[in-house]
């Protein structure tokens, strides 16, 4: 397990890469590939990779999108819908570390945690709301 610092700069352990993907409302799939900057020599950034299966890319307007790329709308949908589901998986991430860490004894740090977590749900519960809305034109 590596030590690895999150978008904020806190550390958080970590053993492997993301891989997440996400669905446009016409069915083409992307996949993200994720790593991540590791608290000690080797040095890894943080990156998102397109997986279209064509020659364009969703800026270009690759027929695979489905003309998304065209339609800011479906772009924006697709892109917070990502985000929250990505959003909601490191919840689960966060919560089963926090039982992890309490396991070990560390329940003070468990608990910081949680309330870590707590917020995250919060936050995910107004981009899910923002997502309905957008997609209602709202």
């Amino acid at each position: 397990m590596h030590l690895i610092k999150d978008e904020n700069g806190n550390l958080i352990p970590h053993g492997h890469e993301h891989v997440h993907e996400h669905t446009h409302e016409d069915g083409h799939t992307h996949t993200h590939a994720h790593t991540h900057e590791h608290g000690h020599e080797e040095e890894h950034h943080h990156h998102h990779d397109h997986e279209h299966g064509c020659e364009g890319s969703c800026d270009t307007g690759c027929n695979g999108c489905g003309g998304a790329a065209k339609d800011p709308k479906a772009q924006l949908v697709a892109l917070l819908g990502y985000m929250l589901d990505h959003n909601e998986s490191h919840a689960r991430e966060l919560d089963d570390m926090a039982a992890k860490i309490s396991e070990a004894g560390m329940s003070e740090a468990a608990e910081q945690i949680k309330k870590g977590v707590a917020e995250f749900q919060k936050g995910n519960m107004y981009l899910s709301l923002a997502l309905s809305m957008v997609k209602e034109d709202k």
